[in-house]
């Protein structure tokens, strides 16, 4: 209000800036419920999620992106229930995430490296018997983002990066199951967990739609969460519809490289005078 009044030497409210964001909400509905019955049907989606607050209660922002489009969802929960209702019971495609539970129960998942290295570097700073096995983890997996990236920077084609890879399925194979052997607790947790999932660190070798991070997801987040820690979250449901509306249209422009205030300004317009407000699965 200040920004408005100072800037604009506009006269603001709170009332005023109310009225405004359900104006919003209302206008860029249809858009925003669009990209939710898109979701279920795309090949390949990120997903994360961080905290935040409605009215002083625990809630999760959540985020899904696809290459077309991204959807911000508000939640009061982390519960496993919100990604079922977000992708629906017919989706089909690929996950990349982390190894939260929450996202258990999809096959198709590809569990993010990055998560991983954090997780092989944390044995390294506990030392005792875990610090050995940390280390030929972070080995493995510095070796896989060398690959990785080589190809990403096109100096190796996708079929060399694959075999170079593939070639690290063997040790990975042999340092887990040392682990799980190991005398260190948190060590032997982490192992057998990977060694169950197996096959869900290397979906990305088969599909070009996968990365082996959840990058996207988390890059998405942090506008999120710049916006988290300045308005401390909301203090109602329609203001958390409000902001996971206008996550999701921002974000998605940023994807499609579209004006977000020519978008939104046109949305507006539209829902003022009556007709059908423009589309965000342009080229998704």
């Amino acid at each position: 209000m200040v920004v408005v009044e100072t800037l604009l030497g506009a006269p603001c409210s709170t009332g005023l800036t109310i009225k405004h964001q359900t104006i919003a909400t209302k206008a860029l509905s249809s858009c925003y419920e669009e990209l939710k019955e898109a979701l279920p049907d795309v090949e390949a989606a990120n997903l994360d999620e961080t905290g935040s607050k409605e009215a002083g209660r625990k809630a999760w922002l959540w985020v899904a992106v696809t290459t077309g489009f991204t959807l911000f969802a508000v939640r009061l929960t982390r519960a496993g229930k919100v990604v079922r209702e977000l992708l629906g019971e017919k989706f089909a495609g690929f996950l990349t995430t982390d190894r939260y539970g929450a996202y258990n129960g999809y096959s198709k998942r590809q569990i993010c490296w990055a998560h991983l290295l954090r997780d092989f570097e944390g044995l390294i700073d506990q030392g005792q018997a875990g610090k050995r096995i940390g280390r030929r983890l972070k080995n493995v997996a510095g070796d896989l983002f060398r690959h990785w990236h080589r190809y990403r920077g096109g100096t190796i084609t996708r079929r060399t990066m694959r075999h170079n890879i593939r070639w690290l399925q063997g040790p990975m194979w042999e340092v887990l199951e040392d682990g799980m052997h190991c005398r260190h607790a948190p060590t032997v947790t982490l192992c057998c967990d990977l060694f169950d999932r197996f096959d869900e660190m290397w979906m990305f070798l088969d599909h070009p739609d996968v990365e082996p991070t959840n990058n996207a997801a988390e890059r998405a987040l942090r506008h999120a969460v710049i916006w988290r820690k300045l308005s401390f979250g909301t203090q109602s449901a329609a203001g958390s519809r409000f902001v996971e509306t206008m996550l999701s249209v921002i974000e998605t422009c940023r994807q499609q490289k579209r004006p977000v205030l020519e978008f939104v300004t046109q949305a507006v317009t539209d829902h003022f005078g009556n007709r059908p407000t423009p589309s965000l699965l342009r080229g998704a």
